[in-house]
């Protein structure tokens, strides 16, 4: 995803008052009376079923003493919901034709409209100190978003966010069916179903199914070594290959003979011919403990 980069000077604020007519729930009116057009290079797919919007917003359970960074808000349907609920609402679009109408679809004094990437979002730039995520966010920047904002910046205390129904289950998941982002979500905060939404509260409909999760983040994670993003690398070696044995998905991940791993894997009494799904979180804090331990001193 290509973007512009980041800098609290760009925050607008909303004017006070917006035609009535610029109603975000009847997308292709609103498109038409702002002389848009949805653009499918962005896979712009717009909420309009203001009921979605209030279970999000009532989920991330936000008070007039709340900041909320909301990535995407598009046609401004949930940002709605976040100005009602919250004292301070910074919605961050990619689309530059979109940050400039947002003020004119949410008139709302506590709004603040940032064209950019959210991707280059710095929580810091804003002395956010805490703040929340809430967002129908763009499918296809999901994981990048997740990792920014659960390991690459000072987290938000919570996430509430608008998920394609697969990768949804991936960050509920349980062992027996873990991927690398279901043991980075797990490790950082602790994630729960808010309901499943059906493709009829978009428009354009999208062609994949949708899940509102809540992500509460966790004040700190408890890993051998005491270095997360290092934990992290470890563990995605491991799902180098995640259908096969552990013992050949973590050597081709580690780029280790497969001798060494089975020493290491002895060193912890973890079966060999499991696989990267089936391990818990503890199985993995336990390997990379061994890891640890094996390799030579710098």
């Amino acid at each position: 995803m290509h973007g512009h980069a980041i800098s609290p000077p760009r925050a607008e604020r909303a004017p006070e008052s917006a035609p009535a007519t610029l109603d975000p729930s009847h997308p292709v009116a609103l498109l038409r009376a702002l002389g848009l057009r949805a653009r499918k290079g962005l896979s712009q797919s717009f909420l309009v079923d203001p009921a979605i919007a209030r279970a999000a917003a009532a989920a991330a359970e936000l008070t007039p003493a709340d900041t909320v960074v909301e990535p995407g808000p598009g046609l401004g349907l949930l940002t709605r919901e976040l100005v009602k609920r919250a004292g301070r609402v910074i919605a961050v679009e990619l689309d530059p034709a979109l940050a400039t109408a947002l003020p004119r679809i949410v008139p709302a004094e506590n709004l603040e409209v940032v064209q950019g990437d959210i991707l280059q979002f710095d929580p810091a730039a804003y002395n956010l100190e805490r703040y929340l995520l809430v967002s129908n966010l763009p499918y296809q920047i999901t994981s990048p978003v997740l990792t920014r904002f659960l390991v690459d910046v000072p987290p938000p205390v919570r996430m509430v966010l608008m998920l394609q129904r697969e990768v949804a289950e991936k960050l509920l998941a349980r062992p027996g069916s873990f991927s690398f982002l279901s043991v980075q979500t797990q490790l950082l905060a602790t994630a729960r179903l808010v309901r499943h939404v059906p493709p009829g509260a978009f428009s354009p409909r999208p062609r994949v199914l949708s899940t509102l999760v809540r992500l509460d983040t966790r004040p700190a994670a408890a890993v051998p070594g005491g270095d997360v993003r290092a934990f992290l690398a470890f563990v995605r070696a491991g799902f180098a290959q995640p259908r096969k044995q552990l013992r050949n998905s973590l050597a081709q991940g580690l780029n280790e003979p497969p001798a060494r791993v089975d020493a290491l894997l002895a060193a912890t009494a973890i079966p060999p011919t499991r696989r990267p799904q089936e391990l818990t979180l503890d199985d993995w804090r336990f390997l990379y403990a061994a890891y640890l331990a094996r390799r030579p001193a710098s």
